[in-house]
């Protein structure tokens, strides 16, 4: 259907339908970057290395510090199989992000890629899903700093009782070390974007430090007897373990938001995108086979904070098992950080279109970021953290990042076949393949999440459209535009060409 056959008459806006439907032309979206409507602009000050550290702050250490205990039991030795999978899954949605993100260098991500190609309908169905990725993964990891903490406080004789670090649910009252981790990242944010980056590469070295010095340990003591029978589980623990430490994954996406704020998006944004995904994959695989060689599978069962338990066993020295789990709060620091980086850039892309109110879109002058729409996300989801267990957290993550990856896959198939002049700085390779295996994989590791994770997906899609329908459809500025402002912008190719240079 064309959008502009049912604009209602004297409205000057399409009918609901058309509305949908209508998307958001390329050139006036590139445009629109470095602006939020008249405040100040994002500053660009990220090179590769910034970027990269953003994609694997926000990735590195989640499925392995946080929810190796509950995800083992799932797939048992062959949970190096699920990081394989779940990253092989990865892999083909990260190469769509390298082509879009070097194609349309905004801070908006797949919302803005979606926007783009398959109109507002499915822009806002993305970008309310990025909501619920972000967010709660955010949340998600911030849960697993209660664990950590307790261990670094254990070194010292010390600790903190259930009640203020676990949440209701399991055994707690509030996880105050979740809530801390949230709003200290939420204040250094608030600060300035690249002092929030320098921070966060400093911290991922450490992170990568810490994970090599586990597995050169626990291979010390390695078994490969624990990896007898491999698949104890079957082919379905596997990709149910999978689907759950997928949520890891989300750490390209992160970098992408970052379109604005690279000072070379078109040739930076994909190099970090492919670059970080290679670094983490790696990394994952070696401490999985590394953690199980060390355990018996069944051992991992309801143990927190599991690679601090292998080092203190397996060298009897406290100090190590400090060292370490200090070395593992950093590093939960660091994703909660640039993953709440990635949050605030989606809420200021969405502003910027009307379909969210207007506080998440203001850039402050004298720090360069959405200082009041980072204050709000940040409070909210260190509320979240503080009373929701983890496990919910974790399923209700991957189900909006894997819907998300699959809108990615199909916007690259979409503009390759109605945009195929549009300067593209890096190409999805072994198109169509590429993209259309992506898109399967995520359905896939979709359908292996449990009944509960959908109900909850269902619920949070009615919300979205109820607040679609109350606010983002009266406030959309692609609607506000006429029929004839709107043909003209679509029928534009050729100037997306000057504004990307």
């Amino acid at each position: 259907m064309n959008a502009e056959k049912t604009t209602i008459p004297g409205e000057g806006r399409p009918g609901l339908g058309a509305q949908l439907l209508r998307r958001k032309p390329l050139d006036q979206m590139v445009g629109e970057a470095g602006s939020d409507g008249g405040g100040a602009p994002l500053v660009r000050s990220f090179g590769v290395l910034q970027l990269t550290m953003i994609s694997v702050g926000a990735t590195l250490g989640t499925g392995i510090l946080v929810i190796l205990g509950e995800s083992v039991p799932l797939a048992g030795p062959a949970i190096w199989i699920s990081f394989v999978l779940a990253g092989l899954a990865a892999l083909f949605s990260a190469a769509s992000y390298a082509e879009m993100a070097g194609l349309v260098p905004v801070a908006g991500s797949s919302y803005s890629y979606s926007y783009a190609t398959m109109g507002e309908g499915m822009a806002w169905i993305c970008g309310w899903c990025l909501v619920l990725e972000y967010a709660v993964s955010v949340a998600a990891v911030a849960v697993g700093a209660g664990q950590y903490v307790n261990e670094t406080l254990a070194g010292f004789g010390q600790f903190l009782p259930a009640a203020l670090s676990q949440p209701p649910g399991d055994g707690g009252v509030v996880n105050i070390p979740a809530m801390a981790i949230v709003l200290l990242s939420m204040v250094l944010l608030v600060r300035g974007a690249r002092e929030s980056a320098r921070i966060n590469t400093a911290i991922v070295v450490i992170k990568v430090c810490i994970l090599l010095f586990f597995c050169a340990v626990a291979f010390t003591a390695f078994d490969a007897g624990n990896f007898e029978p491999l698949l104890p589980m079957g082919a379905a623990g596997v990709s149910a373990a999978a689907s759950r430490v997928f949520f890891s994954y989300i750490g390209f996406d992160a970098a992408s938001t970052a379109g604005e704020e690279a000072r070379n998006p078109k040739r930076d944004l994909p190099r970090a995108i492919l670059l970080s995904m290679l670094i983490v994959t790696s990394v994952y695989v070696l401490v999985a086979v590394a953690a199980i060689g060390a355990r018996p599978w069944g051992w991992f069962d309801g143990t927190e904070a599991a690679l601090v338990q292998i080092l203190q066993e397996l060298t009897g020295r406290p100090w190590i098992a400090l060292v370490f789990s200090a070395g593992a709060v950093l590093a939960i620091a660091s994703i909660v950080l640039t993953v709440l980086y990635g949050q605030t850039r989606i809420l200021l892309s969405m502003s910027r279109d009307g379909l969210v109110p207007p506080v998440f879109g203001r850039v402050s002058r004298r720090t360069g970021t959405p200082v009041a729409g980072t204050l709000i996300v940040g409070t909210v989801v260190a509320v979240t953290a503080g009373l929701v267990p983890l496990g919910e957290l974790a399923d209700a993550t991957s189900i909006g990042t894997l819907f998300a990856f699959a809108l990615v896959n199909v916007a690259v198939v979409y503009l390759r076949r109605n945009r195929p002049d549009l300067p593209r700085s890096f190409r999805v390779p072994f198109y169509p393949v590429t993209p259309v295996l992506g898109t399967l994989m995520c359905a896939y590791l979709m359908a292996n999440l449990g009944a509960a994770t959908w109900l909850v997906f269902g619920v949070w899609m009615l919300v979205g459209i109820a607040i679609y329908v109350g606010y983002g459809r009266r406030h959309s500025k692609v609607a506000a535009l006429s029929e004839l402002e709107y043909r003209t912008l679509t029928a534009k190719p050729s100037t997306i060409k000057e504004t990307h240079s």
